[in-house]
This record gives structure tokens, C-alpha cells and sequence, in this order.
């Protein structure tokens, strides 16, 4: 298998974003023919579309558009005197940005509803991960693709987490509850905060907050009940249910946002010449 394909494999199962580097199209010569591919992330490159400075700027380019947030993009570069290579040609290279492809879900809590929730995430394009402050709650066997992280305090794993992870908190103790809800309303880049309760449950919660000077703004951010409106019952499965329909809401959400996103930049592509 090639090196960029196994880098390819290793970033997809871990959620890290890349950018794939391709030679599609060359006129006179160059170091190494159209297909030739070389993949990039943010620490490190495997394979290589033929190395000196024309790699150099291809990996710089990729770490630019990694970070700055891009799409599929051309780009052409003459392989002159300015490059440094005396190869004479024309190499065009295309960039495919791949950012971190799945949204990340944090589910805090081993209980009923955990046990059933899990292995639904599992089943949806999502980054589970799974966390309890018990040994013996957490199972053995997990749904594969989830993550099992035992944290003694479990608001302690909140500040390993990605801006935009999705929040779900149903853990066994309202005091836990709260002290995770006040993790990560603090942090303020939750793409969704939920907390397993009543509508009681979540008006003292907030009120809680607000005593601590806590901005309204970020308090808005907790919902509790938490789960998709509409969607009634109170056995485990079906709460599972409405939070997992909740979770695909909003990375659907996410996804039509990103196909605008792409649409337009598609309509506004210009080939770039670089020297």
C-alpha cells in the first residue's frame, strides 16, 4: 500500500484533517508523472510528488489551505529557474482539503440511556467518544469507532476537546451534571450542549449559571430536556432516540452548510499561476 494511502486511512479513522496533493497534468518534463499523489497534514508528509522546491511549496501551500479552511483548488507551477529546478516544465497540482470529516460527539455517562445511546452513534458518521468517572460502568466490549476515556472528573477531559464537539451530559449525579455543563459553557465553542433532565432541571441549572456571572449569551447555550423535539417517551431507548435524532440534525445541519459553501467557491474557481 502506498505511504499517502496509509496516511490516508490512519487520519480518516482518527478524524485529523489532510490535504491530498495530486500531479494532474504536466507539459514538458518532471520529476514524477500525472497521478503521482502525496499526502500532508498539519505535523507531517507521506510520499512525494518529486521533492525539491516545487514539494516545498506544494506542503507549504497544503499547510496553509489546512489551516485557513479550503476546498478542491488547482494551482500551476512552472518548473524554472525560480523554483530552483531545471526541469523546464509545467506541473499543475490540485489540493484536496479534508478537514476534520466528522463532527465530534462526547457522551458523559455509562447509564441506561448511555448504554443505549452509544451503540446508535456508533451506527452515524460521527467521532463518539464515551466518558465515565467509574471503572466498572464503562463496558469491555465497545460499538466500534468509539472511544471509552475513564476520567475520575470527568469535566476534566472537556478542555481535550475540539471547538464544536457536541455535548451530551447524562451522567448518574446532578452535581456532575453541573459541574460539566459549567465546563463547557465557559468554554463557549460547543457546537450543541445537552443535558438529560426536565425542563425544571434545566431552568435551575441556568439560574445556577447566572449566580456565578455567567453571560446569558453562553448560558443559551445548554438545552435541557436535551433530544429532538417531537420525539416522546421516557424508557431509555426512545430518550436514546431523540438525542441520536438531535445528532444527526446537526451534522446534516453542518453538511448542507458545507455543500453552499462549496457550491459557490466551485462557481468562483480560478486556476492560479505560481512561479
Amino acid at each position: 500500500m502506498n505511504a499517502w494511502l496509509r496516511a490516508q486511512l490512519h487520519c480518516e479513522q482518527h478524524n485529523q484533517g489532510y490535504v491530498l496533493i495530486t500531479i494532474v497534468a504536466l507539459k514538458g518534463s518532471s520529476p514524477r508523472g500525472v497521478g503521482s499523489k502525496m499526502l500532508v497534514t498539519l505535523e507531517a508528509q507521506f510520499d512525494t510528488i518529486g521533492g525539491g522546491h516545487l514539494e516545498y511549496k506544494a506542503v507549504a501551500e497544503a499547510r496553509k489551505r489546512l489551516q485557513q479552511g479550503g476546498t478542491t483548488h488547482l494551482l500551476d507551477y512552472a518548473l524554472g529557474a525560480n523554483l530552483g529546478q531545471c526541469c523546464g516544465g509545467k506541473v499543475s497540482l490540485m489540493f484536496e482539503v479534508f478537514s476534520q470529516t466528522k463532527m465530534p460527539v462526547v457522551v458523559f455517562g455509562a447509564g441506561h440511556v448511555g448504554r443505549a445511546l452509544v451503540p446508535l452513534l456508533a451506527q452515524l458518521p460521527v467521532q463518539a467518544t464515551w466518558v465515565d468517572g467509574r471503572y466498572d460502568m464503562l463496558p469491555n466490549e465497545l460499538p466500534q469507532g468509539v472511544t471509552a476515556v475513564h476520567e475520575e472528573h470527568p469535566q476534566d477531559h472537556i478542555v481535550d476537546c475540539s471547538p464544536g464537539t457536541c455535548y451530551l451530559i447524562m451522567t448518574h449525579h446532578h452535581g456532575v451534571d453541573m459541574a460539566l455543563t459549567e465546563a463547557v459553557v465557559k468554554r463557549n465553542d460547543a457546537g450543541y450542549l445537552g443535558v438529560i433532565g426536565s425542563v425544571t432541571k434545566g431552568r435551575k441549572f441556568k439560574q445556577r449559571l447566572a449566580a456565578k456571572k455567567v453571560p446569558q449569551q453562553q448560558i443559551e447555550q445548554l438545552n435541557c430536556p436535551m433530544g429532538k423535539a417531537g420525539i416522546q417517551g421516557k424508557q431509555p431507548m426512545e430518550v436514546a432516540i431523540a438525542i441520536a435524532a438531535q445528532v444527526m440534525h446537526l451534522y446534516q445541519s453542518l453538511a448542507t452548510e458545507g455543500e453552499v459553501k462549496l457550491d459557490k467557491y466551485v462557481h468562483t474557481m480560478e486556476i492560479e499561476e505560481h512561479v
